[in-house]
C-alpha cells in the first residue's frame, strides 16, 4: 500500500457515514451477541485452566517450551476478548464489558484502564502522526517527519527498521507489562487499586506457578520464549491494520467514513483467520462501528465494502502474508531517507 501521507482535502458527503449506520443498523449488526460471547469466554477459560493443569503435570523438561507457546496464544485470545469487551461489544452496560475487561486483563497481566485510553485515542485519530499513540513509537518511524526528528541509535534503528520489525515485536509482550504496571503506579488510571491488586495478583500467581514447577533456568527460558511469542503473535495481530496505510497530519478535513476507511487495511481469508486476528482482520469494519460484535463483522465488510465502491473510496483489502509485506515496504521507505545521508555522530 502507499506511503504517502494525507494532506489537508476538503471534506465529502458528511451524510455517507449515517447512510451507512441505517444500512447497517436495518440489518441488525450491531446487535448483541451474548450468546456467542458465552460460548467463546466458557472455552477459553477452560482452555487456559486446562493448560496449567497439564503445565504441573509435565512437569520440569524442556517439553514445557510447547507449553510456552500454548500460553502465548491463550494470552493473545484472552486479550482479544478484553479488546472486545473495551469496545462494549459484549454486554450493552459498561459496566458489565468493564467486569469481563478487567477479569481478562487481570488473567494476562495488562491494566485494563491504560489500554482503554490508549486504544480510544488510536480510534479517534488513526494514524495521525500527532494524536495516534499506536504510531507514536520509539523505536521506529512511520512517518518522514517521525524519522527526521530522529538521533544516535534511535536514528540507526529508524534506517534498517523493516529488518528491525519482527525482532521488536518479540519485546512487545514485556513492553505491555511495563506500561500497565507504569501506568497503575502514576495513577493514570480510573481504577487504581483494582488493577494494581489484578497486577501483582497476576505476576504472583504466574511466576509462583512457573518457578515451583520449574528448575530455575528452564523456567527463566519459559518466561521468555512464553512472552517472546505473546509480543509476536500480539504484534502481527494488530500491525496489519494500520501500518503501511497513509497517515493523517494537523490540518485535514477528511469527514468520520473516509478518514477511518482511508487509513485502514482487511485482511481477507475464511474463519481460520477470524480465529487468528480475532476479528482484528476486519479492521475497516471495526473502526467505523466499534461497538459492533466479532461474529457481526464479516457480514457487514461485504455491506461496507459495495457502499465504498460507489462512492468512489478506497477500500484496502489483502491477505494476510500480503499485509505484513506492505508493513515493511513502507517501514523501509520511510527509512530511504536516513540510510542515504551520511551517519551522523550524536
Amino acid at each position: 500500500m502507499s506511503t504517502f501521507e494525507i494532506q489537508a482535502v476538503p471534506s465529502k458527503r458528511g451524510s455517507d457515514f449515517a447512510e451507512l449506520s441505517r444500512i447497517i443498523n436495518h440489518a441488525g449488526l450491531l446487535e448483541r451477541r451474548t450468546g456467542y460471547y458465552a460460548a467463546k469466554i466458557v472455552l477459553n477459560l477452560l482452555a487456559f485452566a486446562g493448560g496449567w493443569v497439564a503445565f504441573v503435570l509435565i512437569g520440569d523438561t524442556w517439553w514445557q517450551l510447547f507449553m510456552a507457546a500454548f500460553f502465548a496464544v491463550m494470552f493473545t485470545q484472552l486479550s482479544f476478548i478484553g479488546h472486545d469487551a473495551g469496545h462494549k461489544q459484549i454486554f450493552r452496560t459498561r459496566r458489565a464489558n468493564d467486569a469481563v475487561g478487567h477479569l481478562h486483563a487481570g488473567l494476562t497481566g495488562l491494566s485494563y484502564g491504560w489500554w482503554i485510553g490508549k486504544h480510544t485515542r488510536h480510534h479517534a485519530n488513526p494514524n495521525h502522526e500527532d494524536e495516534d499513540p499506536d504510531i507514536d513509537i520509539a523505536v521506529l518511524a512511520f512517518t518522514a517527519r517521525q524519522g527526521s526528528a530522529k538521533r544516535g541509535f534511535l536514528r540507526w534503528m529508524a534506517k534498517y527498521q523493516a529488518f528491525l520489525f519482527f525482532p521488536l515485536l518479540l519485546l512487545e509482550g514485556l513492553d505491555l507489562h511495563v506500561s500497565s504496571v507504569r501506568a497503575v503506579g502514576k495513577g493514570e488510571v480510573k481504577s487504581r487499586t483494582l488493577e494494581a491488586g489484578l497486577l501483582i495478583g497476576h505476576f504472583a500467581a504466574y511466576l509462583t506457578a512457573v518457578f515451583l514447577v520449574l528448575s530455575p533456568l528452564t523456567g527463566i527460558v519459559f518466561v521468555l520464549v512464553h512472552h517472546a511469542l505473546w509480543g509476536l503473535y500480539m504484534g502481527c495481530s494488530f500491525a496489519p491494520g494500520h501500518k503501511g496505510m497513509p497517515t493523517l497530519s494537523a490540518g485535514h478535513e477528511l469527514d468520520f467514513l473516509r478518514k477511518q476507511v482511508l487509513t485502514s487495511r482487511n485482511v481477507r481469508g475464511g474463519h481460520a483467520v477470524d480465529f487468528v486476528l480475532g476479528g482484528l482482520n476486519y479492521q475497516i469494519e471495526h473502526h467505523l462501528f466499534p461497538s459492533m460484535p466479532r461474529p457481526s463483522l464479516r457480514r457487514a465488510q461485504i455491506v461496507v465494502r459495495e457502499f465504498c465502491e460507489q462512492r468512489g473510496i478506497d477500500y484496502a483489502q489483502c491477505g494476510w502474508p500480503a499485509s505484513y509485506g506492505h508493513v515493511l515496504h513502507h517501514l523501509h521507505a520511510v527509512g530511504a531517507p536516513l540510510r542515504a545521508t551520511s551517519p551522523e555522530v550524536s
